[in-house]
């Protein structure tokens, strides 16, 4: 059915917006309801794209809190993959159905998923109302997930690719140093003989670059490079430690860094992302959360704030990260191949209906307040494909998915 929303206020205009199958038939002050339509009373709630979390695992709301303060390697080792270890498919199911329902009210319709139990994940995805690009895990380990192994690559990400507009699939191996090189050369070619992207983590720590100086005798991008997996189809989680060569390599040829500023801070990682570097080099660049266990939330609103704020502390210079260029980097627009879209007649029916009346939104202009002031909970209405998911922030079965996933919880952090 189509959807019509009247009332609504962009750049300081009232606007309606007409939806018709999921994409903008119409956008401006003429726009009324037709016979037939659904419509919506923004009554003067500001119109704004969503956001896009460019990396996750979304599934790990269910160890949000388990084990903080500790170091990567004890964190993981001694908390995380004991737990995982009892994961199964239903669990990693209703930890996405939690992740989507916390995304969906912080304003983010799209994300960048990489996780095992991969078509548990699409089901929350597709239930939930939401957009992913969901991944196809490579594991090399005992008693990895079935369709996680590397032979299993191909046939995941055509399962994958049946799901539906709102799904599509990535290869994710974890990261370099975490599976074969005959591995990732074979996820390169399937990468180049499908078109489809390659998410991966890269540089994260100082430790993981000089280990693969030590093994492979080059830095991580080159390593990724000489594998074929460096192009415009790789997405790259956080990149902290890229140095000047790598960077502009990387620009060269046009992947894209998605930065993880809250996640790498918490995990004290020893840097920040050198975004004023990357950004003279050309690289595209996306904003992450990371997942809930190292982040612990999924509220890129306040996300990117803390991005915002971290360039302008560690440059020593005010200017660094404007708010509009905060904001198109969370939007996606800086990076184009999140998926990210802008407000406009055939773009999809992706948008959001924003609260300015709030005490910390007055007197402020909005983008400055959006980037600066806001929270998560300012975010009042949240369309997705032409489909109200969110009302006056409320969100149809959100008291289940909270009772199922806490309850998953429970269990596998025993």
């Amino acid at each position: 059915m189509p959807l019509t929303v009247t009332d609504a206020v962009l750049d300081g205009a009232p606007v309606g917006v007409r939806a018709v199958d999921g994409v903008i038939g119409a956008i401006g002050p003429d726009v009324r309801p037709e016979p037939g339509d659904a419509t919506l009373d923004a009554n003067g709630l500001a119109l704004t794209p969503p956001l896009v979390n460019g990396h996750t695992h979304a599934a790990m709301t269910l160890f949000r809190g388990w084990g903080d303060d500790l170091p990567l390697m004890q964190w993981l080792e001694q908390r995380i993959w004991p737990a995982e270890a009892r994961l199964s498919g239903d669990d990693v199911y209703w930890g996405t159905r939690l992740a989507c329902l916390e995304m969906i009210r912080s304003g983010t319709v799209r994300f960048w998923d990489m996780y095992w139990h991969q078509l548990d994940v699409a089901r929350a995805v597709l239930d939930s109302g939401v957009r992913a690009v969901v991944g196809q895990p490579i594991l090399e380990f005992e008693g990895a997930p079935d369709g996680a192994r590397p032979e299993d690559a191909a046939e995941g990400i055509a399962k994958l690719g049946e799901l539906g507009a709102r799904v599509h699939g990535a290869l994710t191996p974890h990261a370099h140093y975490s599976v074969t090189e005959s591995s990732l050369q074979l996820i390169a070619e399937i990468s180049r003989t499908q078109q489809v992207p390659v998410h991966t983590h890269l540089s994260e720590t100082g430790q993981e670059v000089q280990d693969c100086i030590d093994a492979h005798g080059c830095r991580p991008a080159h390593y990724l490079d000489r594998l074929g997996l460096l192009n415009e189809r790789s997405v790259l989680a956080h990149g902290v430690w890229l140095d000047d060569e790598e960077l502009e390599l990387i620009a060269e040829r046009g992947a894209t860094i998605v930065t993880n500023p809250v996640s790498n801070m918490k995990l004290a990682v020893g840097g920040a992302f050198r975004y004023p570097r990357a950004r003279t080099a050309g690289v595209a660049v996306g904003l992450g959360t990371d997942g809930a266990g190292s982040n612990n939330a999924l509220d890129l609103l306040a996300d990117m704030k803390v991005f915002a704020l971290l360039q302008k502390h560690t440059a020593v210079d005010p200017s660094t990260v404007p708010a509009a260029e905060a904001w198109a980097i969370a939007t996606g627009e800086h990076a184009p191949v999140l998926g990210g879209r802008p407000l406009g007649v055939g773009e999809p029916a992706d948008f959001l209906l924003v609260e300015t009346s709030g005490v910390e939104m007055t007197c402020g202009p909005l983008l400055e307040s959006l980037v600066y002031a806001t929270s998560s909970a300012s975010v009042d209405t949240v369309v997705v494909d032409g489909r109200v998911l969110m009302r006056h922030r409320q969100i149809e079965g959100e008291a289940e998915v909270r009772a199922r996933a806490l309850e998953a919880s429970r269990r596998v952090c025993a």
